[in-house]
C-alpha cells in the first residue's frame, strides 16, 4: 500500500497579509447583546417612557429631573450620546450621557454617564448590557477615554452591576459640605 504525503506548502512564497485591525481584547458577548436588544440613539419623543421606566423602577415620580436631563443631553450637548434600547417597538432602558471636556483645570475626554434605567419587566434580557456595550462603542469611536458616573456609597446592587460591566472606583474624592448647620 503506498504511503500518501502531506502537500508541501512552501513558507517563501510573496503574498498578502490580511491586516486584522480587531482589538486584541474580544468584544463577542457585547457585540452579541447588541445584536439581541436595538440600541439607538435617544430623541425628544423617548422622555415620556424614560420617566415612565423610571418611575416603575424607582417606584416615584421624577419627572422634572428627566425634563431637565433630556433638555440638557439634546440641545444643551454638542455630542449626543444618550441611548435607548428597545424590544418589539418599545423602549425598555436608556441610558442618559454627555461629554465632558474636563473641570477643574484638568482637560480630558471623558463621558457622564448621569443616569441609566432598564424596565423592571425587562432586566436579566441583557438590555443593560447591550446599552453600555453600545455606549462603550460610541465612545471608543469618538476617542474618548473614560466613563465616569457617581453613585450612592450604599447602593450595593448597583455597584455590583457596574462592577461587572467594567467600571472600578477612581481616583478622585469628592467633597461636600452641607451649608443649612
Amino acid at each position: 500500500m503506498p504511503t500518501i504525503q502531506p502537500p508541501i506548502i512552501p513558507t517563501n512564497v510573496d503574498r498578502p497579509l490580511e491586516a486584522d485591525y480587531s482589538s486584541s481584547q474580544s468584544d463577542d458577548y457585547d457585540a452579541l447583546s447588541r445584536d439581541r436588544v436595538p440600541v439607538r440613539s435617544m430623541t425628544d419623543a423617548d422622555l415620556d417612557a424614560v420617566i415612565a421606566i423610571d418611575r416603575r423602577s424607582m417606584g416615584e415620580d421624577r419627572s422634572a429631573y428627566y425634563r431637565r436631563r433630556q433638555r440638557e443631553v439634546m440641545r444643551e450637548s454638542g455630542v449626543r450620546i444618550s441611548l435607548v434600547a428597545e424590544q418589539d417597538g418599545h423602549p425598555v432602558g436608556f441610558i442618559m450621557a454627555r461629554m465632558d471636556y474636563g473641570e477643574f483645570g484638568h482637560i480630558s475626554s471623558e463621558a457622564v454617564m448621569d443616569t441609566f434605567g432598564v424596565d423592571p419587566g425587562y432586566r436579566g434580557r441583557g438590555v443593560g448590557q447591550a446599552l453600555m456595550s453600545q455606549l462603550v462603542a460610541n465612545l471608543a469611536t469618538l476617542q474618548v477615554d473614560h466613563i465616569r458616573t457617581e453613585l450612592d456609597w450604599n447602593d450595593v446592587e448597583l455597584i455590583d452591576y457596574l462592577d461587572k460591566l467594567g467600571f472600578s472606583p477612581a481616583q478622585r474624592v469628592v467633597l461636600s459640605r452641607n451649608l443649612a448647620s
